[in-house]
């Protein structure tokens, strides 16, 4: 079977089956997507990975094609989501969804998606994006057999926890999304997963990227090594500290860590600026390093700290984050591209991505809609998610692979 198909039979026969390995589970009911507005170029990749498993599944059983709904061509749901001239909103659902198993894929951080208010175009913000993502769960309600939502970037997920007179955003919209019907809630490497605990009763699931990224880092440079002695783990502050060290126990590196020395008598744009980004760990001389973060905003830290790396001797640097937001543009990572600062950066297509940042020659791509099509169809058979969201199986076959390849590691 060719790497564009789907990784086994194995994998195939356990999303039939139950935990007990013999009841065949049918799904729950036709699969109905739903690409918001920001969400639809991925939505679309997602489809296509999709219909490629269930034409797989056709293979060795034929009678999965009986059930209703369960091989289509586009599994979309059209769905309108307009302004009026005001600024208000509408959405409308334009086919049937009674007895669909709905996934509403929404991408907050797309700023490209626009709409006309009284004759100006507005680019949408987060806020927008959540708004349309609840008239179409409210258009949606009392007729779908069951409502998903997958949101990679979590609305709000860095403002979390209360410091001060302070609203919780992203709790209240857990909270929220729970009343209005939804089942399950889909987020990739939240800031803080612990957030899941304003609403403890829904189905909040927080899925790590790990695998897809080294994955995509080794198919993309088949010479990096790995080994204790030549390759390093870097977190950039505290919060990223246990993402980075599950990378370094999988990988067997060394892990190292900056703190942020803050003055705290002084409050800028709402929080107290950066003195200074001290590091802990061994010597980074004569290594690559890997710096593992949740997202990059404007990238200002990460190039910091890369430079700052490079003062201590480091070899190469590769910058990997789930999110690449670039709030600021490219300009200042092309200049440390070129002044040999950074080496890669590595980010997911689970958001937007300017055509400028794809063009980049130092930016890698990592694709995530084959393991969004892979966890869609799981969850419509109502079988367990628990081996595709824990990456370390696959990682541990990934590096034995590059082992027997006969790769640095």
């Amino acid at each position: 079977m060719n790497q564009n198909k789907f990784e086994s039979r194995n994998d195939k026969n356990y999303f039939k089956y139950d935990q007990y390995g013999n009841n065949p589970m049918p799904p729950l009911g036709p699969i109905g997507l739903i690409g918001l507005k920001g969400a639809r170029d991925f939505s679309n990749l997602v489809n296509g990975y999709l219909v490629q498993r269930r034409e797989e599944y056709l293979e060795t059983a034929p009678e999965a094609e009986d059930s209703i709904g369960f091989m289509r061509e586009d599994y979309h749901i059209p769905v309108n989501t307009f302004r009026f001239s005001s600024g208000e909103g509408k959405a409308v659902i334009e086919n049937t969804i009674r007895g669909h198993d709905l996934y509403l894929l929404c991408d907050v951080t797309n700023y490209t998606a626009t709409y006309n208010l009284r004759g100006i175009d507005n680019h949408m913000s987060p806020d927008d994006h959540y708004q349309d993502l609840k008239r179409v769960i409210l258009a949606a309600s009392g007729k779908a057999r069951r409502i998903n939502v997958i949101m990679p970037y979590l609305y709000e997920g860095r403002q979390h926890r209360r410091n001060a007179r302070e609203s919780l955003d992203c709790a209240n919209m857990l909270i929220e999304l729970t009343n209005l019907g939804v089942s399950n809630f889909i987020t990739f490497d939240a800031h803080d997963d612990r957030v899941a605990n304003a609403a403890p009763t829904s189905g909040f699931e927080n899925v790590p990227i790990t695998y897809q990224v080294l994955k995509a880092l080794f198919n993309r440079l088949p010479d990096f090594t790995i080994s204790p002695e030549d390759t390093m783990v870097v977190s950039p502050d505290e919060g990223a500290i246990y993402r980075s060290m599950y990378y370094s126990s999988m990988l067997g590196l060394p892990l190292g860590t900056f703190y942020k020395r803050r003055d705290y008598t002084v409050v800028k744009n709402g929080r107290n600026p950066i003195i200074a980004h001290e590091f802990l760990g061994d010597s980074v001389e004569g290594k690559d390093l890997l710096v593992i973060d949740d997202m990059i905003s404007s990238g200002e830290s990460m190039i910091e700290l890369a430079r700052k790396l490079k003062e201590r001797g480091a070899r190469k640097i590769f910058c990997i984050a789930t999110f690449g937001l670039f709030t600021d543009g490219l300009q200042e990572f092309d200049r440390a591209y070129e002044d040999g600062v950074i080496n890669n950066v590595l980010c997911t297509n689970l958001i937007y991505r300017s055509p400028e940042l794809l063009a980049a020659p130092w930016y890698i791509d990592v694709n995530m809609a084959k393991f969004v099509a892979l966890l869609i169809d799981a969850m419509n058979h109502n079988a367990s998610i628990s081996s595709l969201i824990d990456p370390t199986l696959k990682i541990n076959a990934l590096l034995e692979n590059r082992r027997n390849a006969g790769c640095d590691i």
